[in-house]
This record gives C-alpha cells, sequence and structure tokens, in this order.
C-alpha cells in the first residue's frame, strides 16, 4: 500500500487530504500514476485534468514526471506554487 497526499486545490478536488491505495504494478514512472488518478472518478478527473503543472513529491523529495516510483511510501500531490 502507497500513501497518496494531496495539497491545495487537488485536496479540494479530490475531497480528501490523504489515502492509502494498492498501485497497479503497470504504474511505473510519476507520468503513469497521474495518468491513472484520472480514470479514477469525476473527483479524479477533474483534480488532475492538467496533470503536466501537478508537482509531486516522492517520500518527501520533488521528483520529475519520468522519476520511477517503485519503492515510495508516499507519493505527494499539488500545484505549483508561487511566493514572494
Amino acid at each position: 500500500m502507497t500513501k497518496l497526499v494531496y495539497f491545495a486545490w487537488v485536496r479540494e478536488r479530490v475531497g480528501k487530504s490523504d489515502e492509502m491505495v494498492d498501485l497497479p504494478p503497470r504504474l511505473v514512472t510519476v507520468a503513469d500514476l497521474l495518468a491513472w488518478q484520472q480514470t479514477r472518478g469525476e473527483e479524479y478527473e477533474h483534480a488532475f485534468a492538467e496533470a503536466s503543472v501537478i508537482r509531486v513529491a516522492l517520500d518527501k523529495r520533488h521528483a520529475a514526471h519520468d522519476a520511477l516510483i517503485a519503492g515510495a511510501g508516499e507519493i505527494a500531490f499539488f500545484p505549483p506554487m508561487t511566493g514572494g
């Protein structure tokens, strides 16, 4: 099982802050996971519609969309951040 954590508008659209899921073995990269998220229901489709802008952290370390997800215990999703 892998813990998925959602932040900001991703959390609002999904309707939960986190969940434990059994990821399908065919998911290899962050990009695969983002595409799979879009298939999990209307709220996920809405949250991950613009997957290219969603930032991801594997076990609290930022990861590119081509990063491998194998072995990650926690995967976090959040929108791009701006700041001052």
